[in-house]
C-alpha cells in the first residue's frame, strides 16, 4: 500500500485505538499509538518505501507536524503563555546548556565519537530533536549519516521519554500544570512533548507544548552562538560557519499567530473542534511517519556509544530536569 494512503490510515486507526478504555487506561494518547503503528510497519518487509515515498514521509515529518503545531496554537492564549511565568525560560536555558556542554563533552573526550555526531546528539536532545539535529548540520560540516544516526538516536530516546512520563507523573506528587513545565522543558521533540502531555491532561499538554515552544524559539540564538564559537575553533571552517542561516522556525511564528487570533477573536467552538481533530490527525500522520523512519538496522551499524550517549542524555534530562523544575518552580 503506497504511504500516501498508508500513513493517513494509521492516524486514524491510532485515533481510534486511543478511544478504547484499554489504551486509554495505559496511557497511551492517539500520538505515542501513531509511533508503535509506525515502527511496527516500517520494519515489515513488504513496505519497505522508495525514494519517492521517502520524501512524502519526510514532507510528513516535517511540513504536516508544524502545520499540526500551529492549528494547536488555536487552542491556547497569549494569557496561557504568560501564566507559565519567567522561570520556564530561565529553566529551558539552564537545560539546554547543561545537556549541550555535558553531552558534547562526554560524546567527544569519553566516547572518541566524531565530534560532529556528538555535538547532532547533544543538540537535538537540548533542544527539539530532529528539527534542531537539521538545522544544526550546516554549521559543523556534518556528514550525512552522522545526521541519521544522531536523529535515530534522538528519536529512540525521545519517544521512551515520552512514555516515561505519565509513569513519573504518579510519582511526582506535583500539580499538572508544574508537570507541563517538566515536560516542555525536557522532552526531545514537540509532538513528544504534546503526546505525553495528552496522557495526563488538556491542561498538561497546553502547558507543556509552551514551554516547549519557548525551548524551540532558542533554537536560532543558540545556533548563532555555536556558529561564532565555531569560528573561534581552528579546527572549524570558517567559510561553513559564516555562512550558517539563523532563523527562527517557521511555525513556531504561525504558533504565534495562531494563539494571538485566539486571544482576541471569540472563535465559535464547534470551528475550534474541528481545527483540534485536524491538528491531531496531522500530528498522528507525522508521529507515524517518524516511526516509520525509526530503524534499529541504522542504529547498529555504528555500534553502541551513539546509543550509550542518547541514553545518558536520556536519564539526564529526565532526572536532572526534574530536580531544576523542582527548585525553579517548586521551590
Amino acid at each position: 500500500m503506497p504511504v500516501v494512503i498508508l500513513l493517513p490510515l494509521l492516524a486514524i486507526a491510532a485515533i481510534g485505538l486511543a478511544q478504547i478504555s484499554f489504551f486509554s487506561q495505559l496511557g497511551l494518547s492517539a500520538l505515542p499509538l501513531a509511533i508503535i503503528l509506525g515502527t511496527t510497519i516500517g520494519h515489515l518487509p513488504q513496505h519497505q518505501p522508495d525514494s519517492r515515498e521517502l520524501l512524502f514521509i519526510k514532507f510528513c515529518q516535517q511540513q504536516l507536524l508544524r502545520l499540526g503545531i500551529i492549528l494547536f496554537g488555536f487552542s491556547l492564549s497569549f494569557q496561557q503563555i504568560a501564566a507559565v511565568g519567567w522561570q520556564a525560560l530561565v529553566l529551558d536555558v539552564f537545560i539546554i546548556l547543561i545537556i549541550f556542554c555535558i553531552g558534547s563533552l562526554i560524546g567527544i573526550k569519553l566516547f572518541k565519537l566524531p565530534r560532529d555526531m556528538a555535538i547532532l546528539t547533544s543538540v537535538g536532545s537540548a533542544i527539539c530533536g530532529a528539527a534542531a539535529i537539521l538545522a544544526t548540520e550546516t554549521s559543523i560540516k556534518a556528514r550525512q549519516q552522522h545526521v541519521t544516526i544522531a536523529v535515530a538516536t534522538v528519536v529512540l530516546f525521545g519517544t521512551l521519554a515520552m512514555f516515561s512520563y505519565p509513569f513519573i507523573y504518579q510519582f511526582s506528587g506535583i500539580s499538572e500544570q508544574a508537570f507541563g513545565i517538566y515536560i516542555g522543558s525536557t522532552a526531545h521533540e514537540v509532538a513528544q512533548a504534546i503526546a505525553a502531555g495528552q496522557t495526563i491532561s488538556q491542561n498538561t499538554m497546553q502547558t507543556a507544548v509552551v514551554v516547549k515552544l519557548i525551548r524551540v524559539m532558542l533554537l536560532a540564538p543558540f545556533i548563532l552562538m555555536l556558529t561564532m564559537v565555531l569560528k573561534l575553533d581552528k579546527t572549524a571552517s570558517e567559510d561553513n560557519s559564516s555562512k550558517a542561516k539563523v532563523t527562527i522556525p517557521w511555525f513556531v511564528i504561525g504558533f504565534i499567530i495562531a494563539a494571538g487570533i485566539n486571544s482576541y477573536i471569540e472563535i465559535p467552538q464547534p470551528i475550534l473542534k474541528i481545527i483540534s481533530f485536524i491538528s491531531q490527525f496531522l500530528l498522528a500522520i507525522a508521529m507515524a511517519a517518524l516511526g516509520m523512519q525509526t530503524q534499529w538496522k541504522v542504529i547498529k551499524s555504528v555500534g553502541s556509544k551513539p546509543i550509550l550517549l542518547g541514553f545518558i542524555l536520556f536519564i539526564l534530562l529526565l532526572s536532572g530536569g526534574f530536580y531544576l523544575n523542582y527548585l525553579l518552580i517548586n521551590g
